[in-house]
């Protein structure tokens, strides 16, 4: 089948027509859609699993069921937001199935949490900030885990939140209120550090 006609101003497609054109049949525009966004989805997948090899095949897992699950998306919010839905889902199951707890390696290439600098001693303190939080984050549950991640790290709203985790805004609060008690007490020795450094 052909493919949908670009409409963008600069003449590439929108999300919903790559997704379109996916299910009409273009062999490409799926693809397309991944390359797109597949930074900020492995992003995703990485903060939630902690873990470089389960976020590579939560984030393999959930492309798979995007492809061939692309006709059940309904149009009722973005496109990244379904997507963004479907990764967090499949990360949640491989934890559910890998509840006998393990020593996990931090990620390899872990997201920053300061920018880069060309002091040595900050890029020394943002690493040690940044393996802090991601031991404090491995502490929780699944859910508070995903919750965190979606409004803290990755910045939607909790309404955004609810709608990738698929339940209520009240849920997301919730999980984000219990996961931030449980982070305060494992992060307060980098406060401390941080406050004896000023």
């Amino acid at each position: 089948m052909s493919a949908l006609p670009p409409s963008g101003a600069d003449g590439t497609r929108t999300d919903r027509e790559l997704l379109a054109a996916h299910v009409a049949g273009d062999d490409t525009a799926f693809a397309e859609l991944v390359r797109r966004h597949s930074d900020r989805l492995w992003t995703l997948a990485l903060r939630t699993m902690h873990n470089r090899q389960d976020a590579e095949d939560a984030l393999q897992e959930a492309l798979v069921s995007a492809f061939r699950r692309a006709d059940t998306f309904r149009g009722d919010a973005a496109v990244t937001t379904w997507l963004h839905r479907v990764v967090v889902n499949a990360c949640l199951d491989r934890i559910r199935r890998n509840q006998v707890r393990r020593t996990d390696p931090l990620p390899e290439h872990a997201e920053r949490v300061l920018p880069a600098t060309d002091d040595p001693e900050a890029e020394t303190e943002a690493g040690l900030r940044r393996v802090a939080v991601l031991q404090a984050l491995r502490q929780l549950n699944a859910d508070q885990r995903a919750a965190l991640v979606l409004v803290d790290m990755e910045g939607y709203s909790v309404e955004e939140a609810a709608t990738i985790l698929g339940c209520a805004p009240g849920t997301v609060k919730s999980r984000c209120f219990r996961g931030r008690a449980r982070l305060a007490p494992l992060l307060a020795p980098l406060r401390a550090h941080e406050q004896d450094r000023t």
